[in-house]
């Protein structure tokens, strides 16, 4: 490899070793400072996004992580570009999704003297990275050059480590940074005289074997004693900010056992299944194990009637459903947490058993020593798992009734879950989409990858989360978002002509923070209008034409359910905005909470 100066050999030494790694997508900001790695991605065969936001760069690279599983590198120049990654590395850490940052700096002798766009980079996101490093200024020597394609190898190891998440490494280029000449700056000859540090090697240069946590013979037999002298057992599987099983080991795990499985919405359980069954088919009765979707709905009114489960398998983070985490927590259950980083993901603090495990190799040790339990007969195991399919059956039919009834919240998301393709990627905001998804989405057997930012749970940068995940793959993509979260990432949508991605955007309009309605505060007006549900009135039709896309009203659902159909099965992206009122939807909320009490718990 030559250059015309030390810098372009540098940034293009770097950007061939992540290309040696599989990197092959990258989120670029404009800047001058970093503009050797630019100029270098450019040129490699690494798919270039460009964005002119650094935050939306930054949540699109980890939408596009969550569907690929490896990282899509950040560049950005020095100074707040830089800070405005800070959100979004923050969610990667939390949520444990593979990022890598790569942010240009002022050389040593600039830094702390006033020097304009110049801040301190170093360790700049503190401990929500997984490793940092500052890479030595550029030189035409052997030695550094492969210490930089070792760290560039080291990076992407660590940020798809156990745990995943965030790695930063903070590059100083002094100038010239543009592609030009500087005779001298890289000797003639230094290629030929220096093949392995010029070139590299096949593949990584360092390649780094990973491995997996695995549970010892005797603790596994501790815990398949403690499955198999339970009659009454749950498989609860949270949300996959920590690893959940493959599909195929956790249906080995549940028809083992013939524990119902309680899958969160952002598992990637509650949907695609055809090895499990669902309540509504009519093979539930007998079958071995069902995967359990309404829990969130039905659980409260049922607790104190219901005998408690005496086993609980937990996988990946802590449910989304306050309901399941409460009965939880007050059931006298041992709980059995699994996590292969030995996280511990449960913040009521009453799992009694930390399992350091690789989640789909243990599910599959659990269940190849256990037999299969009785699939016929009273057994109390049978009526356990039979509680639970009847209450799925008549839970959802509570539902159905309820969205046909009117339009509210719920309803949306329900729509959303029965009519999304078969694929689809499906994105969903915080605050109220994911929790009236927890509530409202029926199990189904269509492939839906639905994700989430549950890390640090915040309403910044859903959008471009989505569209950055939606970028990664052919399926259909759908964003579901509140109108405050498409306010904050309104930057993002320039992704959709930038980025070449095209989605169904739908926008649950209650003009703003209806979440709050859930809360005491509540009763305290003022301040509770103007400072909590901040209303604002806006008119997000215009943002159709300032970015390119269809933009839908719709007031019912019937109207809803005809445009997201068009839409999933257009091409080009189209918003459909529903609106609603924060306040009748949260009534709503209640009075169909109460009529499920009255149906189901008694």
């Amino acid at each position: 490899m030559t250059a015309p100066n030390r810098n372009t050999l540098w940034a293009r030494t770097l950007v061939a070793e992540l290309e040696a790694t599989g990197i092959d997508a990258v989120c670029i900001a404009p800047g001058s400072r970093s503009t050797p790695l630019t100029v270098a991605f450019a040129e490699s065969d690494v798919r270039v996004f460009s964005h002119l936001d650094e935050r939306s760069a930054a949540f699109f690279a980890l939408g596009r992580a969550k569907r690929t599983g490896k990282p899509t590198p950040l560049v950005c120049t020095s100074g707040t570009a830089a800070a405005n990654f800070h959100p979004a590395v923050i969610e990667a850490s939390q949520a444990r999704v593979p990022m890598l940052v790569l942010t240009a700096d002022r050389p040593h002798e600039l830094r702390d003297s006033g020097a304009n766009q110049t801040i301190d980079q170093q360790k700049l996101y503190g401990d929500s990275v997984r490793w940092y490093a500052e890479l030595p200024e550029p030189e035409a020597d052997a030695r550094k050059l492969r210490s930089l394609r070792t760290t560039a190898a080291r990076a992407v190891a660590s940020a798809t480590g156990t745990p995943p998440g965030p790695v930063h490494l903070n590059v100083p280029f002094r100038k010239p940074l543009e592609p030009t000449e500087v005779p001298g700056d890289v000797p003639e000859g230094f290629a030929d005289e220096n093949p392995l540090a010029a070139e590299g090697r096949e593949g990584p240069f360092v390649k780094t074997g990973q491995g997996r946590s695995e549970l010892g013979e005797s603790q596994i037999r501790r815990v398949r004693e403690a499955v198999s002298a339970a009659e009454r057992g749950l498989v609860v599987v949270g949300p996959a900010n920590a690893p959940t099983p493959s599909r195929d080991a956790l249906a080995l795990l549940a028809k083992a056992t013939g524990f119902p499985v309680l899958a969160d919405p952002l598992s990637g359980h509650r949907f695609g299944h055809t090895t499990l069954q669902f309540a509504d088919d009519e093979r539930a009765g007998t079958a071995s194990a069902l995967v359990v979707g309404g829990y969130d709905g039905y659980l409260g009114a049922v607790a104190e009637s219901w005998p408690d489960p005496e086993v609980v398998i937990r996988f990946g983070a802590s449910p989304t459903s306050k309901v399941l985490r409460q009965y939880l927590e007050a059931s006298d259950a041992r709980q059995f947490l699994v996590d292969p980083a030995g996280g511990w993901r449960e913040a009521t603090f009453t799992a009694t058993d930390l399992l350091v495990a690789d989640p789909t190799r243990f599910a599959r040790q659990i269940a190849s020593g256990l037999g299969s339990p009785d699939s016929g007969g009273e057994t109390e195991r049978v009526a356990w798992r039979d509680r639970f399919a009847d209450a799925e059956r008549r839970y959802w039919d509570l539902v159905a009734d309820a969205r046909d009834d009117r339009l509210f919240e719920g309803g949306v998301l329900s729509a959303v879950a029965e009519d999304a393709p078969d694929p689809a990627t499906v994105m969903v905001s915080n605050s109220m989409p994911v929790r009236d998804l927890d509530r409202f989405g029926r199990p189904r057997e269509a492939d839906l990858s639905v994700l989430g930012n549950r890390g640090a749970s915040g309403i910044d940068g859903i959008t471009s989360t989505g569209l950055g995940s939606g970028s990664a793959t052919d399926d259909p993509l759908v964003v579901v978002t509140g109108d405050l979260a498409y306010y904050h990432d309104m930057n993002g949508l320039l992704a959709i002509l930038r980025c070449d991605v095209d989605a169904t955007i739908v926008v649950v309009n209650n003009d703003g923070g209806g979440i709050f309605h859930m809360l005491p505060i509540e009763e305290f007006e003022p301040p509770f209008t103007d400072q909590f549900r901040t209303p604002h009135g806006l008119d997000f039709e215009p943002t159709g034409d300032l970015y390119g896309f269809d933009f839908e009203r719709v007031a019912d659902l019937s109207d809803f359910r005809s445009a997201f159909g068009e839409s999933v099965e257009s091409e080009g992206t189209q918003v459909v905005e529903v609106v609603t009122d924060s306040e009748s939807s949260h009534r709503f909320r209640e009075q169909f909470e109460r009529r499920v009490g009255d149906e189901l718990g008694s």
